[in-house]
């Protein structure tokens, strides 16, 4: 039947009981197929994921400014690894490096999610957090355009209102 149409006789699912097989154009489902593929890959999330380093010895300056980075990197739904490296005699007082990555934790609690514990392999001391997760049929925080807090005293009807200033 497909050499009278001029077609190909293509084998769908070979595994199925019994095979399924379309009369087509091979060429143009080889086609099609590619194109599925190609919006397939582009769909795809791509996670990048962020290193920010510390020392035990990082001033309160840096530290902000580490900590304003982070939460860029967060807002931009990238994942960051925080790592704290220790140096000749850091090893010795190993406590106050874990203590550090104990207190941008607590900074970053409701900003972040730890996927990875804090761990120390040899002379790293390091964690992943990414974004907070958003979990299904909740409701996203609307925030407003000029980053205020709206000031209506009552809330508007039919639904609930979340503002973050």
């Amino acid at each position: 039947m497909a050499d009278q149409q001029g077609l190909d006789l293509v084998e769908i699912t070979p595994n199925a009981v019994p095979p399924v097989c379309k009369i087509m154009d091979y060429g143009k489902f080889r086609y099609e197929e590619s194109i599925k593929a190609k919006k397939a890959r582009k769909a795809q999330k791509i996670t990048q994921v962020k290193e920010i380093k510390f020392h035990p010895g990082t001033d309160t300056g840096d530290l902000e400014h580490k900590l304003r980075q982070i939460r860029q990197f967060l807002g931009d739904g990238a994942k960051v690894k925080l790592t704290l490296q220790f140096r000749g005699r850091e090893n010795a007082h190993k406590e106050l490096g874990e203590d550090m990555i104990a207190r941008v934790l607590e900074m970053l609690k409701d900003e972040c999610f730890v996927e990875q514990a804090p761990k120390t392999l040899g002379r790293i001391h390091g964690c992943l957090i990414g974004p907070p997760r958003v979990k299904k049929g909740a409701v996203k925080p609307q925030i407003s355009v000029d980053g205020l807090e709206s000031r209506r005293a009552d809330p508007p009807a039919g639904g609930i209102h979340i503002s973050i200033g």
